[in-house]
C-alpha cells in the first residue's frame, strides 16, 4: 500500500469526520440541555448516520487502496 496515497485519502475524509463529530456534539448538547424528545431523536439519527459514512468511507478507502474491487454504491 503506497503510503501517500494512503494519507492523501485518509486527509480527503477528514471533513467529513469533522462533520460527523459536530453532529454529536450536537446531540450532546442537546440531551445535557433537556431538548424535546423528537429533537433528540432527529440529532442522534444524523449523527448515527455521518458516523456510519465515515466508517463506508474509511473501509472502501482502505480497500480500494489495497487493489480490491469493490461494487458501485448506487
Amino acid at each position: 500500500m503506497d503510503k501517500d496515497k494512503f494519507a492523501a485519502a485518509i486527509e480527503a475524509g477528514e471533513p467529513l469526520i469533522e462533520q460527523s463529530m459536530e453532529a454529536l456534539k450536537r446531540y450532546w448538547e442537546a440531551r445535557d440541555y433537556g431538548a424535546p424528545p423528537d429533537e433528540l431523536e432527529r440529532l442522534r439519527l444524523h449523527s448515527e448516520s455521518l458516523a456510519q459514512a465515515v466508517s463506508d468511507y474509511q473501509l472502501r478507502t482502505v480497500s480500494k487502496l489495497m487493489g480490491n474491487k469493490l461494487p458501485p454504491l448506487h
